[in-house]
C-alpha cells in the first residue's frame, strides 16, 4: 500500500496502489460523492493477492484530492474521464483493466469509448448507461423507498454528527434490505472518510457536474471484454439496468448477485474478487 499525490493536467489527485507493479494493472473507479476509501483496503488486498496491481484514487472533491467550494464544481464530466486516464499516466501504465461502480461504472464506459487503447477489460458494477439509452429500452427508475429517502434527506453539512448519521442511513438504504446491515463497520468507514476529506460538503458538487459537450459513440461500439455485475436488490438502478447493459455491449457477461443492493458490499467481496480475477485473466 502506497498512497501518493499525483498531478493530472495541473490538478492534484490522491491515489494509492496495492500489490506488485509488474502484475496486470486494475484501476478502481468509485462512484460520485465517495472517496477511494469505499474500495476498502481488504477488498483491494484480495485483488492484489490474486496477482493484480490495484490502483484506487480520490475523485476531485473527495478525500485528499483537489477540493472546490461547495456548490461550485470547477470541472465537468469530461474532466472526470480525463482524470482516470491521467491516473494511468501517472503510474506509467498504457492500458488497464477498469473496474467501476455506480457512476464510476459510467466513467469506465466513457474511458472505453473515448480511449479504447487504454482499456484492457471493463467490469461494470451497479451502474447504467453512460450514454443515452437506445430506443426501445424503457428502464425502471429508483425504488419508491429510495426516492422517498432522497426527498427527506436534509443533513446539516456543518454538523459532523448529522453528516455521519445521514451517510450511514444512505448506505443502509443502498443495500436493498435483504441482508443484515453492518452498521458498526459502515459507521467507522464513514467517519474515516469524513476525517480524511478536505471538506466533506464538497462531495455534493458531483451532483452539479455538467456533461461535457460533444457526441459519443454508442455502447455497442465497445470491443473490450466486459463483465456486468448487478445486485438483484439494487434500489438506485434496479436489475433491468444491468441486464440491458449486458445486452447492449457485444459479448458482455452478466453476474447477478442475488442478495446485493447497490455498491460493493463486504458479503460479496469473495465472489466479486474471484469474478474480477477470472475476467481480467482473459
Amino acid at each position: 500500500m502506497a498512497e501518493r499525490m499525483i498531478t493530472v493536467r495541473e490538478v492534484r489527485l490522491c491515489a494509492e496502489s496495492f500489490g506488485d507493479p509488474g502484475q496486470p494493472p486494475v484501476l478502481l473507479i468509485m462512484g460520485i460523492d465517495a472517496s477511494m476509501l469505499w474500495w476498502e483496503d481488504d477488498f483491494c488486498l484480495k485483488l492484489a493477492a490474486g496477482g493484480r496491481f490495484v490502483i484506487r484514487y480520490d475523485h476531485r472533491d473527495t478525500g485528499r484530492s483537489v477540493t472546490y467550494e461547495p456548490g461550485h464544481p470547477g470541472y465537468d464530466s469530461g474532466d472526470l474521464v480525463a482524470d482516470a486516464v491521467g491516473v494511468l499516466d501517472a503510474f506509467g501504465i498504457q492500458a488497464a483493466h477498469l473496474v467501476g461502480v455506480s457512476s464510476g461504472g459510467a466513467l469506465a464506459q466513457l474511458v472505453a469509448l473515448e480511449h479504447p487503447d487504454r482499456t484492457s477489460t471493463l467490469t461494470l458494477i451497479s451502474t447504467t448507461f453512460a450514454v443515452p439509452t437506445p430506443r426501445g429500452r424503457d428502464l425502471p427508475g429508483p425504488t419508491r423507498e429510495f426516492s422517498r429517502f432522497q426527498r427527506a434527506a436534509h443533513p446539516d453539512w456543518t454538523d459532523q454528527e448529522s453528516v455521519v448519521d445521514h451517510l450511514v442511513a444512505y448506505a443502509r438504504m443502498l443495500t436493498g434490505g435483504r441482508r443484515p446491515f453492518p452498521e458498526r463497520e459502515v459507521r467507522e468507514l464513514v467517519q474515516a472518510d469524513i476525517d480524511r476529506a478536505h471538506n466533506p460538503a464538497s462531495a455534493q458538487n458531483h451532483g452539479l457536474v455538467e456533461e461535457a459537450p460533444g457526441d459519443r459513440p454508442p455502447l455497442a461500439s465497445i470491443r473490450v471484454p466486459t463483465l456486468v455485475v448487478h445486485g438483484a436488490a439494487d434500489p438506485m438502478f434496479p436489475l433491468p439496468h444491468g441486464q440491458a447493459l449486458a445486452e447492449e455491449i457485444p459479448g458482455a457477461r452478466l453476474l447477478v448477485l442475488p442478495d446485493s443492493g447497490h455498491g460493493v458490499e463486504r458479503a460479496d467481496w469473495a465472489a466479486l474478487a474471484s469474478a474480477i480475477r477470472e475476467h481480467t485473466a482473459r
